[in-house]
């Protein structure tokens, strides 16, 4: 058999010629078993497709993201730093960056996976010289990143990927990290105590993906993809956490069937 040139592994894998991603493309990943079987892993066909797959998975998401931009608006503080942990391809770091006003706002966008970040960093460098705060791509471990002068850090969608042994240290890291008056954007898939509820909210939510033109088999084996990697919790599990961190005020500013996101604050004094 012909070995396949290293052209056409790019192309086969969703990438174009400098290794970095081609964007923008269909999420057909579940359909044509592209992913083998196991757990969902952030590589590059991932990132190929994961514009059309958060948007078409996650109810309210292009509602989340530029909310997430006039809320950092309003926190942020000059000279500090802004941090999106589990940044993907920095789609709250760039809303944040549109939105943001402070003076001498750095934003640190951190990812462990080094497709996402390659990509991140394509994008800002089209954009520099834009006047625009600072955008820093990091590929990094969340957990190992120290959190400094912080007045906004962003976990979208990311804390659920955490193991939950981890999950209450990196919040009170987090917090630890925080300048008073700042705050954590915490958007996440949940889950809830109530059986009938849990199952009509996960009914809602295949209904929604079905209308975005994801197929039963498509939903189910993401699903079984997932289960081993996304381990959702309830509001009360969150926002028991966040207290116990030392946030004093939790608010819910969002919900989408079984998808919610959470902006807690660090008191003033």
């Amino acid at each position: 058999m012909r070995q396949k040139s290293r052209h056409e592994k790019i192309l086969e894998n969703g990438l174009g010629e400098n290794g970095i991603a081609r964007m923008n493309q269909k999420d057909r990943l579940f359909d044509t078993e592209i992913l083998e079987t196991g757990d969902f892993v952030f590589d590059d066909r991932v990132v190929s497709v994961f514009p059309d797959m958060i948007n078409r998975s996650v109810p309210g998401y292009s509602l989340v993201v530029p909310m997430i931009g006039l809320l950092a608006r309003q926190f942020a503080q000059d000279h500090s730093n802004l941090y999106d942990l589990g940044c993907s391809l920095g789609a709250a770091s760039l809303a944040m960056r549109s939105a943001v006003r402070a003076r001498d706002a750095c934003i640190l966008a951190v990812d462990n996976s080094p497709g996402m970040i390659r990509q991140l960093a394509a994008k800002l460098e089209e954009s520099r010289g834009s006047g625009l705060p600072e955008v820093r791509p990091l590929h990094q471990d969340i957990l190992e990143t120290p959190i400094e002068n912080a007045s906004v850090v962003v976990l979208n969608f990311t804390l659920q990927f955490v193991d939950p042994s981890k999950r209450e240290g990196l919040l009170q890291r987090i917090f630890g990290g925080l300048n008073p008056g700042g705050v954590l954007i915490l958007s996440e898939k949940v889950r809830f105590d109530d059986p009938a509820e849990q199952e009509l909210q996960t009914h809602w939510h295949h209904e929604f993906k079905r209308a975005q033109g994801y197929s039963d088999l498509e939903i189910a084996r993401k699903r079984d993809a997932l289960e081993n990697v996304m381990r959702p919790e309830s509001v009360p599990q969150h926002h028991h956490r966040l207290k116990m961190a030392g946030f004093s005020q939790v608010y819910k500013w969002f919900q989408g069937f079984n998808f919610v996101s959470m902006i807690a604050i660090r008191p003033s004094a």
